[in-house]
């Protein structure tokens, strides 16, 4: 599926009723004044790095090494114990399903669980993710997939399982939500003082990229995907001159930005990654467009690294 489109409730469904067995195989249910805005030191120091690690895949084709490296960071195989969240997806059961069998071919144990908001808010859902090892997000549209879990024993439980070491993984719309500003693929004003519907994020106006709240599992960048493919770079370079955190990443199809427990980025895959830091940038507020100096853009390709504490890069080998 195609990532976010707009900004809709979800469906409101008959609550199901979740077993309350803890046990993690319990049965799941089928479910910016006018002033420059002068620069400083790298931000205040980035929010506490929980324990887990994260794999964040720009969406399309996933390589089979990022699987296997999910996987492996979710406890190998014979160990690795996961949930699928596909709820971004109408179709959901079915392609959670499908990566359940991809993760399968890797020795992990998983399971697809599709909720409701309803099913969501009951603490027996919550206890579904009682010693999993992983959980991944499906693609989508993030807003479905926020507007379900946002606020829920479930997302708890995900933050939780995530301190105890737990790698949390998504693509496309599942790497979306791992922000806290959560991009949701809409803009107040196409094509800004040239309106054209066959434009989209044709403009660097401010306060036109709509966004919302996502589950913060990254908080201090905000990350946008397809980034190549769909020619994202003014929409995330804008979000990123005009919103704290000041940090964004783009990632490309196939490609993942692995996140460490020490909270070192790393690109793995076939495409690549560019990172826009503001954080030291002088940015003009106020106006219709952006304005900003001293933006530093980092483009990595597999292999290339990122620490968000210092600034540094290591660039992959070619």
């Amino acid at each position: 599926m195609e990532d976010g489109a707009r900004a809709r409730a979800v469906a409101r469904r008959a609550p199901r009723r979740i077993g309350g067995a803890a046990a993690w195989l319990a049965g799941a249910c089928a479910v910016a004044g006018a002033a420059l805005l002068g620069a400083g030191p790298l931000a205040a120091p980035l929010a506490a790095q929980a324990r887990g690690a994260l794999v964040i895949v720009g969406g399309g084709p996933q390589p089979d090494a990022v699987r296997a490296e999910f996987v492996r960071l979710a406890g190998g195989a014979g160990k690795a114990r996961i949930i699928v969240f596909a709820m971004a997806s109408e179709e959901g059961r079915t392609s959670g399903e499908e990566t359940v069998a991809e993760l399968a071919k890797h020795g992990a144990s998983a399971r697809n669980v599709y909720l409701t908001r309803e099913d969501a808010l009951t603490d027996s859902a919550g206890r579904l993710l009682d010693g999993v090892t992983g959980v991944w997000f499906g693609g989508g549209d993030q807003v479905r997939l926020a507007n379900v879990l946002k606020g829920t024993p479930v997302e708890r439980a995900i933050h939780a399982r995530f301190a105890a070491g737990a790698v949390i993984g998504g693509t496309s719309a599942g790497a979306a939500v791992m922000s806290r500003v959560m991009i949701t693929g809409d803009e107040r004003r196409p094509g800004g003082i040239r309106p054209d519907s066959e434009v989209v994020w044709g403009t660097m106006e401010r306060d036109n990229v709509i966004t919302a709240e996502g589950f913060g599992l990254l908080p201090d960048a905000i990350v946008d995907q397809h980034f190549f493919r769909r020619k994202r770079y003014g929409r995330l370079l804008t979000l990123v001159v005009e919103r704290e955190p000041h940090l964004g990443v783009g990632i490309d199809e196939s490609t993942a930005l692995i996140v460490g427990a020490d909270g070192q980025w790393r690109v793995a895959g076939e495409s690549g990654a560019v990172i826009y830091d503001a954080r030291r940038a002088t940015r003009a507020a106020g106006g219709r467009q952006v304005q900003a100096s001293g933006v530093t853009v980092h483009v990595l390709t597999a292999g290339g690294t990122f620490d968000p504490r210092t600034g540094r890069v290591a660039l992959g080998t070619p």
